[in-house]
């Protein structure tokens, strides 16, 4: 207890950092208060005897043992001596309380009646409390660190911070004992909790406060897949000690500066934390201007450019059967009736996820959602799965001129690879394929139907209102994508926004879908490219099973909290199919593959192959021993014979 002249009743003293509430340490099953999501205001009341304002950061302070009574000093307000000698003045001065409105000598501020230094002899010399405690208010106690930290210095010095780890000018704390430590006055009193759509002017949102922590250790961050600022998009592992706004709950993080928009860069980059830029084009200028991604898998490049809907009068002109160049059987046309085209009994199906149907071009290689599409007339012994869009048949463009990936040569339409299984390696989104390609000969470059036709410039939904553009880096730049979060190759195509570091892999943008619907989850599926705001559990896989990186794309069930890899979400036949494991390209690594083709005439084995992806039940190769999952192989439906794509190749080399 205390006592002290301008006060009737005693002073105990407080501990402001003792029993403070960690408001991460919340169970997920607790829910949340409605005055939980506000951020609670910072202790703060102010020092009857200096006037200013008693936090948390001076640790310590005095009030008054009556609850009711707001009477408070600093603690070394309250301990001042009754009696002090200073050197610029031969007589003691005493601490009393004066009656009237009087003038500090040293700062000559004018002060209302209180508390100050009187000298004894000279009644009309009085000072300031403040002057004389001065070097005390310049020492915190922070909760960043575990000695007293002091301002040396009144004047701007530039030093680094170890809070927002820049260096700037400004007043700074310093630790005595740790001489490379250093806080930015403006850092050190930084609020604990914050809502950051307040900070930013409502430009960025996120339900729950973001709670200030004083390191971001490397070993968390590896636990939360190195999640990225949802400001500025920034990493944070350059330093582990830096101090972050963090929503651990949501896995939402961010920068210092971008938190509390201290920087107003941050204006200019507003891609990725859920909100939308300024938008930097006009709708009128770009009136075929191709918003991505596509809203389902029904859509895709060749039918958003061919596609016509045929009427009664068109089939009556229609080619109910053709004779296509690339398949050695007769063609026929199914309608919505089923009555074109029928020959056999058995009901002619459109790809279903959710009946585990599928049935994929071999033009464009993409799922056929619905009639009228061409489907080939052999008999169902004879095993011929080719199956053909209605606009891939006849509305295909011979050529394609000045393509970006290779503007020297046109490119002409290919419905056959000099190759025993049709196949070419895509230049664009570097995947394999097996369906029709446009290509040059001359210089071994070929693309398939999708990218074929890739536009010059899109929207994308992960980076909104701001146009992006095919470039072709000429050099490294260390950028990834932003939909799936892997490198974008230098020496490739990718869809650049000019005003913003942002980069997106082609076959992200065009293969990618808004929605799906998958057999393991009854409800559509929709695309993520953030974490999932008060998401319950651990993010993994349904299909795949493993780890899920909730900071790059993936589909996302709302009402069951379910999730799969966006790689794995094609599978809808067989999950041991799944690449993610091994490749991890954000898309499907054979999503431009139709298997499925029967090889009834071989050398070296006397069964029909049929041509698939090998599983990890496959074993090794029946000709070199080596492992066939992940791999394009043939496969004996009769026996264990299994080999590599090529390696039946070289036992058929006539």
């Amino acid at each position: 207890m205390m006592k002290v002249i301008e006060h009737e009743h005693p002073l105990k003293l407080v501990d402001l950092q003792v029993n403070v509430e960690d408001v991460d340490d919340k169970s997920d099953d607790e829910e949340e208060k409605e005055e939980d999501l506000v951020p609670q205001d910072e202790f703060s009341c102010t020092c009857k005897r200096c006037d200013e304002d008693i936090n948390g950061y001076y640790r310590y302070n005095y009030k008054c043992i009556h609850d009711s009574c707001d009477f408070a000093l600093h603690k070394f307000c309250a301990e001042l001596p009754e009696t002090l000698k200073h050197a610029t003045h031969p007589h003691p001065f005493i601490l009393r309380t004066i009656d009237e409105d009087w003038t500090c000598v040293n700062c000559l501020r004018g002060h209302k009646p209180g508390a100050c230094y009187e000298c004894i002899c000279c009644y009309w010399l009085r000072k300031d409390v403040n002057c004389v405690v001065e070097v005390d208010k310049r020492r915190i106690y922070h909760p960043s660190h575990p000695h007293p930290l002091v301002s040396l210095c009144y004047k701007p010095i530039l030093c680094q911070c170890n809070a927002c780890g820049k260096e700037h000018k400004g007043v700074f704390f310093q630790c005595t004992a740790c001489p490379n430590f250093a806080i930015h006055n403006d850092c050190a009193f930084l609020p604990k909790r914050l809502l950051i759509q307040h900070a930013t002017n409502a430009v960025f949102s996120h339900t729950h406060p973001l709670i200030l922590s004083y390191s971001f250790p490397i070993e968390e961050q590896i636990a939360k897949y190195f999640p990225r600022c949802r400001v500025c998009d920034g990493a944070f592992y350059s330093n582990k000690d830096i101090w972050i706004y963090k929503c651990e709950k949501c896995i939402y993080y961010a920068h210092l500066d971008c938190a509390t928009s201290r920087r107003e860069s941050f204006m200019s980059i507003l891609s990725i934390g859920g909100e939308q830029p300024l938008k930097n084009y006009k709708d009128v200028d770009y009136p075929n201007l191709l918003r991505l991604p596509f809203p389902d898998e029904t859509c895709s490049i060749p039918k958003h450019l061919f596609f016509k809907k045929l009427g009664p009068a068109d089939y009556g002109n229609h080619e109910v059967s053709v004779q296509h160049m690339n398949h050695q059987h007769e063609l026929i046309l199914v309608d919505t009736a089923g009555s074109i085209g029928s020959t056999s009994s058995s009901k002619i199906m459109c790809h279903n996820p959710m009946k585990k149907i599928e049935l994929l071009c071999n033009g464009c290689v993409r799922p056929i959602m619905e009639m009228p599409f061409y489907k080939c007339r052999a008999k169902e012994d004879e095993n011929c799965n080719f199956d053909l869009h209605e606009w891939c048949t006849r509305r295909l463009p011979t050529k394609v001129d000045n393509h970006p990936g290779h503007p020297q040569h046109p490119l002409l339409l290919m419905t056959n690879i000099p190759n025993m299984f049709n196949i070419f390696h895509c230049g664009v989104c570097l995947l394999d394929c097996n369906g029709f390609a446009y290509g040059c000969v001359e210089c071994g470059f070929y693309v398939d139907v999708t990218c074929g036709f890739m536009p010059e410039r899109i929207t994308h939904e992960s980076h909104p209102n701001h146009l992006l553009s095919i470039v072709k880096e000429n050099q490294p730049n260390g950028r990834g994508c932003l939909v799936c979060r892997l490198y974008v190759n230098y020496d490739k195509l990718s869809y650049s926004c000019s005003f913003c570091d942002v980069n997106i892999h082609p076959r992200c943008a065009l293969l990618l879908p808004k929605r799906i619907r998958h057999p393991y989850d009854k409800h559509p599926m929709h695309i993520s490219y953030l974490p999932i705001e008060n998401h319950k559990s651990e993010y993994f896989c349904e299909i795949c099973e493993e780890e899920l990186n909730p900071h790059s794309c993936f589909y996302h069930c709302d009402e069951c909290s379910q999730s799969v890899h966006s790689d794995c979400a094609p599978l809808i036949l067989q999950s041991e199919t799944e690449t993610h494991s091994e490749f991890r390209r954000g898309v499907y690594w054979f999503l431009n593959m139709k298997f499925g083709s029967i090889h009834k005439k071989t050398d070296g084995h006397p069964h029909p192959l049929t041509f698939a992806q090998g599983i990890e039940s496959d074993g090794g190769c029946s000709v070199c021993a080596e492992e066939l999952q992940y791999k394009m192989i043939l496969r004996c439906s009769e026996c264990e014979f299994a080999v590599h794509r090529r390696c039946f190749e070289e036992l058929n080399k006539s």
